[in-house]
């Protein structure tokens, strides 16, 4: 995956004049710049970024000079990266299992934020963490709805068990708090709502108070032309629950957003291999490159189609099936998309808001899914 060199007016530029037959993401800076400031402008606590979502160096650089100064990170390869790039960055360790290698990769790193869900990974902590300046901050789920897949099916602690852990760590002389995750692109601000307020009933339950709540990510891309997020009334809800539920207890915020605040500064051009029968779209990409996500959380409808000429197709839309390039027949777009009937071969779908989960996790099977990252001043074609 290499970046070029060459900045682009927009998209549209370099599709009709450079004619590119593998995808080609597109990365405008100034955007990434402009959401990460919407969040430490409108946010009421720390804004750190989850690295998972999108882990590319021009990223993490890009963030920090728009004032981005804590990272979630997971592993010791993104601890290692942040460190190098952002060297005085707050480094939040919050995969709750660890081995102890990686405990201890991130003790020598000077990881000084920690999040756990069980008895066993809490003992792991309080053996090889140094507590002073220290935090654990307890993860904790609930059953509620709003999300596009369920964070709880794998990391939170009920709440019963997050009262008993958090008690633990205070006892311990960390630095208490409390954490969760809504789930991923969750457009309900009442999932915060609920979790906020569970947040307060566990401290009540623990006799703790709770130095710090962060509120996880989940905050939502504009993945559908209908539905614009609304990022201000879910602070703003966030920041009136906190007082409403812990009073003068409040605790500080913080937020770790990855795919509200890196998907929309990226859009990404595919070519069209074939239209198969007038009915099925092949794609030079598909899920096991940059639409990975799609099968899992439904389909970006904020889609045009742009002939080799750099036009606009604007034919009567129709719904096709959309296969990627594999001989894989699970490469495929959920459901059926709508697109405009004079759609031909060779011409480009260009997916807006595809900054999150996608050059991440791109796997380069079947030998397809090589991918060039331009920069462009705009992202309009």
């Amino acid at each position: 995956m290499g970046l070029s060199k060459t900045i682009w007016a927009e998209p549209a530029e370099l599709l009709r004049t450079q004619h590119p037959d593998n995808p080609v993401m597109f990365f405008a800076p100034h955007v990434l710049q402009a959401t990460a400031r919407r969040f430490i402008d409108g946010f009421p606590g720390m804004v750190t970024y989850a690295v998972k979502s999108n882990p590319d160096e021009m990223v993490i650089q890009n963030l920090v000079a728009a004032g981005v100064k804590g990272f979630d990170v997971a592993s010791p390869a993104e601890i290692d990266m942040v460190r190098r790039l952002s060297p005085t960055a707050a480094l939040h360790y919050n995969n709750p299992v660890r081995s102890r290698r990686e405990i201890a990769h991130g003790v020598e790193r000077g990881v000084k934020s920690w999040s756990v869900d069980s008895r066993s990974e809490l003992v792991k902590l309080i053996e090889l963490v140094p507590a002073e300046g220290c935090e654990i901050a307890v993860r904790y789920k609930l059953p509620v709805a709003g999300a596009a897949y369920n964070f709880g099916a794998k990391f939170g602690a009920t709440v019963e068990l997050a009262a008993e852990l958090l008690a633990q760590v205070a006892a311990a002389g960390f630095i208490p708090s409390l954490t969760f995750h809504p789930g991923t692109q969750c457009v309900d601000p009442m999932a915060w709502d609920s979790y906020i307020r569970a947040g307060a009933g566990i401290c009540a339950q623990a006799g703790v108070q709770a130095v710090r709540l962060n509120v996880g990510g989940g905050f939502p891309s504009h993945r559908l032309r209908d539905v614009t997020p609304e990022l201000e009334a879910i602070f703003a809800l966030i920041d009136r629950v906190t007082t409403e539920a812990f009073g003068a207890t409040r605790p500080a915020l913080i937020c770790e957003p990855g795919r509200g605040l890196v998907a929309e500064a990226f859009t990404l051009a595919t070519r069209v291999k074939a239209v198969r029968d007038g009915l099925h779209v092949f794609l030079n990409d598909g899920i096991y490159g940059g639409l990975t996500e799609l099968p899992m959380i439904g389909n970006i409808n904020r889609i045009e189609v742009i002939s080799p000429e750099g036009l606009r197709r604007s034919g009567p839309a129709i719904e096709r099936i959309i296969f990627g390039p594999t001989c894989d027949s699970v490469d495929r777009l959920p459901g059926e998309v709508a697109l405009p009937d004079d759609l031909a071969e060779g011409d480009y779908l260009v997916f807006h808001g595809m900054g999150a989960y996608s050059t991440a996790t791109n796997t380069r099977f079947n030998g397809f899914g090589e991918m060039t990252i331009s920069t462009a001043m705009s992202l309009r074609v």
